[in-house]
């Protein structure tokens, strides 16, 4: 039954279609996979009886010819995602073991079209974090290992339970959310393939929300392919959701293997980091020449304002989560701490229900939307972010189908490596991701090659907004070229 885990979600459609095995026997193949691997601490949560009931009654759809696209495909759901009558905490102690009356659009809609729950992932504490170190359940431990070495790995974050499991094989693709990278980084760390779609593609509707302008929903897969069946049934417009765009969701999985000979790739001068890993540079080199080979264009492009998008985005991010966080009051749902007043009862709980991460940000954003500071802050950054999305609209106005960038700047440490004495080291970690947030566009991380010590490294590609059709061609081509990548079991 092993086998059954190895297979991509495109193999595993053909294999139920054909009759070579039931949904029930891929679910339950893929349970006793997670069973084995409790020690990566992927997931917060298993449902192997719900898990169960929603094969077999794919297996009955199946047998009457009426199988959705994803019939008999078992995910796993990242614990923002609002699962009907399954807890859903946001791996955070604030909100205890809530449980939530409804289904989040995006899970309702892989749903309908027949996919199966395995659980609820780990991430990082209200996604907050880029190596799901913050996690009220602990740490997410990456599959991969330096050669030689038994040093426990971060997947990144904060989508590292989805990449983690997505990786180990114990699921066949997962859902996961980008707010800052938090899609592209763990599947760089992983060796997996994962978009974050243009803001308004996918609804947000029943995510936990961290911060509302930049926060998007997206697929983390083991190939290109995978990632686009996933995304045709994860995207779509949503009257629930304002921002949600109505627009036709594309057949994304007929832009696999479309030829990319003509297209302009910018290759972006303002990503030469000083002190850049030469590994890294070696590997954006080697990603444009492979894109070069299949017929695309290389151009020089100049992103001005790169510089500026971290320290903007980390005024943006947590000025938007202190606002969201506020209905976290120990009232309606989730913790509660008593205290002699209203306000001792506030503090009491946030205190005990936020870990340190989220505090920071809190206080973070209270202070930047604060009187006095709020011009000087705030709207200085707001300012930036637009200066930011032009800089990329001219770069496409010039005719550039996409953008070709590292995916991070380094390989996945080790955890407890980075961020202790000084938390901007981890948040130097979304310097390539972050602008793409910022101007609200398509990105997709692709695994492109492994560094020194034989760690997966992934390269960007950043594109026109609602056009992750061409991401998926363009990134098949890298895929190809760099062949898929495994890591060694150990768990």
């Amino acid at each position: 039954m092993t086998d059954l885990t190895s297979m991509t979600i495109a193999e595993a459609k053909a294999g139920l279609a054909s009759k070579s095995f039931t949904s029930l026997e891929l679910t339950d193949a893929h349970l006793a996979a997670i069973e084995a691997a409790r020690s990566l601490n992927a997931f917060v949560l298993e449902t192997p009886d719900q898990a169960r009931a929603m094969a077999r009654a794919i297996d009955a759809k199946i047998a009457k010819g009426e199988g959705g696209p994803l019939a008999g495909i078992p995910l796993g759901i990242k614990d923002l995602f609002a699962t009907k009558d399954v807890r859903t905490t946001a791996c955070s102690k604030i909100l205890g073991n809530f449980v939530p009356p409804y289904e989040s659009t995006v899970t309702s809609q892989l749903w309908r079209d027949g996919a199966v729950m395995l659980g609820k992932l780990n991430n990082d504490e209200f996604a907050m974090g880029s190596s799901n170190e913050t996690s009220c359940f602990g740490p997410v431990v990456n599959p991969w290992r330096r050669e030689g070495s038994n040093t426990t790995l971060v997947p990144g974050g904060s989508s590292g339970g989805s990449a983690s499991a997505v990786a180990a094989l114990l699921c066949m693709g997962a859902t996961a959310t980008d707010t800052g990278g938090s899609i592209r980084q763990p599947a760089a760390f992983t060796a997996t393939v994962g978009v974050k779609p243009t803001y308004g593609r996918c609804s947000r509707w029943g995510i936990v929300a961290f911060a509302s302008s930049l926060d998007q929903a997206g697929p983390i897969a083991r190939t290109t392919r995978d990632a686009a069946i996933l995304m045709r049934s994860m995207a779509g417009h949503d009257p629930k959701d304002t921002t949600s765009v109505d627009r036709a969701v594309p057949d994304y999985e007929a832009a696999i293997g479309k030829s990319v000979k003509g297209m302009k790739i910018g290759i972006p001068k303002e990503y030469r980091l000083d002190g850049m890993p030469a590994e890294i540079e070696k590997l954006w080199a080697e990603g444009a020449a492979w894109l070069k080979a299949a017929g695309a264009e290389l151009v020089e492009v100049s992103l001005p304002h790169t510089k500026y998008a971290l320290p903007a985005y980390y005024i943006v991010a947590p000025a938007e989560a202190s606002s969201n966080l506020a209905r976290y009051d120990g009232v309606r749902y989730g913790l509660r701490v008593p205290g002699r007043s209203i306000g001792e009862l506030y503090e009491n709980t946030r205190a005990e229900g936020f870990g340190d991460e989220v505090r920071r940000r809190v206080m973070i954003g209270t202070y930047v939307l604060s009187a006095g500071y709020y011009d000087a802050y705030y709207l200085r950054a707001q300012k930036v972010r637009t200066l930011i999305k032009k800089d990329f609209e001219d770069c496409f106005a010039k005719g550039v189908s996409a953008i070709l960038t590292p995916a991070t700047p380094s390989a996945a440490f080790g955890v407890g490596e980075k961020g202790g004495a000084d938390p901007v080291e981890m948040y130097l970690n979304d310097i390539f991701t972050v602008t793409v947030n910022m101007a609200g566009l398509p990105g997709i991380a692709v695994p492109a090659g492994k560094d020194a010590q034989g760690l997966p490294l992934g390269l960007q590609l950043i594109g026109r907004p609602f056009d992750e059709e061409t991401l998926f061609s363009l990134g098949e081509v890298v895929e190809q070229a760099a062949g898929r990548f495994t890591p060694q079991r150990w768990w």
